[in-house]
């Protein structure tokens, strides 16, 4: 027979918040009340890593959730209202996401339903790699706030992404409202006021959306007509989803992509913004100063012409050059524009100009899927505000080559100017002048001339405007972001091609031309267009969220004052749902009414479906040992066999794992075999007028036996527990929220595991032999260490992550 094995026990500084099993490893996520994210290995609760609260996420975790890979975990926090993610194996914020309301709970799925038509999308479903580059990584240097795109790779939006098949977060929070993102990144819905039917009452305390996407169970708190709190279960439909899953799932890996690619961009606008240095504004400051302190009323450009044509400069020029600028300062200044430029110029052509092109290809191709609109309109696609996004992009992208020509021509005056006036300094002070400096063409000087009459003349509007008389510097204009026109636009006077459309009456207003905004900055255009782009985004929101509707609304009970207490994370309903069955499972009590009894309501995800024996109860009031047997005593359960549930989840469709407590306040924790009570004829008809709690009396009830599924909990008050059923583990926390036992749930027998053993062993070639004597003592070796460092080597988890999942850390000391 299986039994239980405990394999950790710990004592934790701070009460744990949440807890959840990772879907594909022996791994189990809390959050506690220090607003910690801690990640532990089932093998002796060892601690993985710490994540540490900061001002930027968050302090205070509402919610949390295991992406279906196992690869990322999502939670939630309520004090800056965000969504974190978070990376499984380095303890790194992936990605971060404002929500409009603070989130109390979440659920991640991913979608199990295959057909040949899902098949052959999953197998040609993106064909961008094909034709696109890949997006080269941000410099390490510069500081982001996400590290989305700052490893040395270029397929961070992939690794994102996860796999083709689709997944859904699902967040809930008060007023009823629900939202679900694609992948965890792009928001597909927008339900709103589901709570109650006055939608700004009540909250969502648990939901799970089915993997077929037929419906989504809600569980929500709302006051009733006496102002008392009232438990809910509410059924959506959401078949739009089900129904078009192929173009949903092509439309949300594009707009992710999209997501993706915006974010990209603003963190290279945000990397040639710290390129770009204060020290090159400093010849525009000096000259001002030097225009507010000279006592002549020559102009500043006559000054220096005067300098160029015929070598001599005023005593207040010359005071400006050799006491302020000096010739280091020149010096540094030249090296300061060159690489502060050659920085902006390689940012705006390997990442500006590529991410452009990668957002027009995707844009273009969710154009293509919105022009097809019996398979795309109904999901809320619409080809005029896409082709709007299109054109705002387009705009960024001659916005960033007219950044490009302004640099270039920038780099090429400054040259020029720099090297005139360093030699000019060099005379002043009669210090020697290298040959190859000394050689100055007429060309040369008429192009400095020109520079000097274009630049330095002083202008007294923009003395107004910014305080300067002068905008020496052109580029760091395009990069501030104000909503101010730029104060040097370029001059297009010359440009022929601006002519020519100002002279066309049928080209002005052409949607095939992308309209250039020459008196604004890159940012403007930027947020020109990320604000289109939302917009595009948003419509496929509104409009699913607009297709969900109620389809079933069942009163379950007004909550207990008893729970008022209980942390909100932990309270049932427990929702699950069993993909193979297609149904959805509440676990529930009504300790008010029936103290000794576990309440199971199932629902088919299709609401159209019926479930036969739909709701069931277990009374725990019944003998529970009548198939141990009576000669071991050892098998007896504690007590009078009379038990009250404190907390349950399904461990799989046929098992429930249940926290107990006896009349002797001992706790016990058992799984309940359900296949006998799930086959029970019984029918409960529901009057959904009325609460379930004034319906009880009539509900199916069935006894349990427990066969040797149990375990006391001995030296401790066992509260609360978390389950993995399909990893075959469990978590129990104490009433205190502090002290956690783990256990392996479906262990063989010692008698079994020897005959195993027996029978491998003769199976095994000797170099398997050698591999097992390595792990073995390379696990001894470890476990003498654990025992030997302690407190320091929990100290050093507390430190920072690890780099990988596979070189834990140890245990904590207390």
């Amino acid at each position: 027979m299986r039994a239980f094995r405990q394999v950790g026990e710990k004592q934790l500084p701070n009460p744990i918040l949440y807890m959840a099993w990772s879907p594909k490893r022996d791994l189990i996520a809390l959050a506690n009340t220090n607003g910690e994210l801690l990640l532990h290995r089932l093998s002796n609760f060892y601690r993985v890593w710490s994540l540490q609260p900061n001002e930027n996420t968050g302090k205070e975790i509402t919610a949390l959730a295991w992406r279906p890979d196992g690869k990322i975990i999502a939670f939630s926090l309520g004090d800056t209202i965000k969504v974190v993610l978070c990376d499984a194996e380095k303890a790194e914020i992936l990605h971060v996401f404002p929500v409009g309301l603070p989130v109390s709970c979440m659920h991640w799925m991913e979608v199990q339903e295959e057909n040949s038509g899902l098949a052959s999308f999953y197998d040609s479903e993106d064909e961008s790699n094909r034709f696109l580059p890949k997006l080269p990584s941000l410099p390490k240097s510069y500081s982001t706030t996400t590290k989305i795109f700052s490893e040395e790779k270029s397929d961070e939006a992939t690794n994102l992404l996860g796999e083709v098949r689709l997944n859904i977060l699902v967040l809930g929070g008060p007023c009823g409202f629900v939202e679900l993102y694609a992948y965890g990144l792009y928001k597909i819905a927008t339900v709103k006021g589901i709570a109650s039917h006055n939608p700004f009452s009540g909250y969502c305390r648990s939901l799970c959306l089915s993997s077929d996407l037929k419906s989504l169970s809600v569980i929500t708190e709302v006051r009733s007509s006496d102002d008392d709190p009232e438990i809910h279960y509410v059924q959506l439909d959401t078949g739009l989803l089900s129904s078009c899953l192929p173009e949903l799932t092509r439309m949300a890996r594009k707009f992710t992509h999209i997501s993706t690619l915006l974010e990209y961009l603003r963190l290279s606008l945000t990397c040639m913004c710290e390129a770009w240095e204060d020290i090159l504004l400093q010849m525009d400051l000096r000259l001002t100063k030097f225009v507010q302190e000279k006592n002549t009323s020559t102009q500043v450009q006559d000054e220096f012409l005067e300098l160029l044509l015929w070598g001599h400069a005023s005593p207040e020029l010359q005071a400006l050059l050799m006491n302020q600028l000096t010739v280091k300062g020149l010096k540094m200044l030249g090296q300061s524009i060159e690489s502060s430029y050659s920085g902006i110029q390689k940012l705006v052509i390997s990442h500006l100009q590529s991410g452009s092109e990668a957002l027009l290809y995707h844009l273009s191709e969710v154009k293509g899927m919105a022009l097809w609109k019996q398979k795309y309109q109904p999901l809320g696609l619409d080809p005029a505000v896409i082709e709007d996004a299109i054109t705002a992009v387009g705009s960024f992208t001659l916005k960033a080559n007219e950044l490009l020509q302004v640099i270039d021509k920038s780099m090429k005056n400054f040259k020029a100017f720099f090297r005139w006036l360093y030699v000019a300094m060099l005379r002043m002070s009669d210090d020697h002048v290298p040959p190859e400096l000394n050689k100055m063409t007429h060309k040369d000087l008429a192009f400095v001339a020109d520079f000097l009459a274009e630049h330095f003349s002083a202008n007294e509007e923009l003395f107004d405007r910014k305080g300067k008389y002068f905008n020496v510097e052109r580029v760091g204009q395009y990069l501030t972001d104000e909503e101010e026109d730029l104060v040097s636009p370029p001059n297009t006077e010359g440009n022929q091609w601006v002519k020519f459309l100002k002279g066309s009456t049928h080209l002005k207003e052409s949607p095939l031309l992308f309209p250039t905004y020459p008196q604004k900055s890159l940012h403007f255009v930027k947020r020109l267009m990320e604000g289109t782009i939302e917009l595009c985004l948003q419509k496929p929101a509104e409009v699913i969220g607009k297709s969900v509707k109620e389809a079933l609304r069942l009163p379950l009970y007004t909550v207990p004052e008893s729970s008022e207490n209980t942390p909100r994370l932990f309270e049932m309903p427990a929702l699950w749902n069993d993909n193979k069955a297609s149904m959805h499972y509440v676990v529930f009590c009504m300790p008010e009414i029936s103290p000794s009894k576990i309440y199971l309501l199932r629902r088919a995800t299709d609401p159209c479906r019926s479930v036969p024996n739909g709701l069931i109860a277990i009374d725990l009031s019944r003998p529970l040992n009548s198939s141990i047997d009576d000669e071991d005593p050892a098998a007896e359960i504690p007590g009078n066999g009379t038990y009250r549930c404190l907390d349950a989840r399904l461990y799989d469709a046929e098992t429930l794992t249940v926290v107990l407590q006896g009349q002797e306040e001992e706790r016990i924790l058992a799984q309940l075999p359900l296949s006998a009570a799930l086959r029970s004829e019984e029918e409960f008809t529901w009057d959904t007028t009325l609460r379930l709690e004034q319906q009880s009396g009539s509900i199916p009830s069935q006894g349990l036996v427990w066969e040797n599924q149990w375990r006391p909990l001995d030296n401790m008050k066992a509260q609360f527990v978390a389950v993995n059923g399909i990893r075959k583990v469990s978590c129990v926390l104490s009433s205190n929220l502090r002290h956690v036992r783990v256990f392996e749930m479906d262990v063989e027998d010692e008698d079994e595991e020897e005959e195993d053993r027996q029978e491998e062993s003769q199976d095994i070639t000797p170099d398997q032999e050698a591999l097992e004597e390595s792990l073995t003592s390379q696990k001894d070796a470890g476990a003498n260490m654990e025992a030997q460092e302690g407190g320091e080597a929990d100290q050093a988890a507390e430190g920072g992550s690890r780099d990988a999942l596979e070189h834990t850390s140890s245990s904590d000391t207390l």
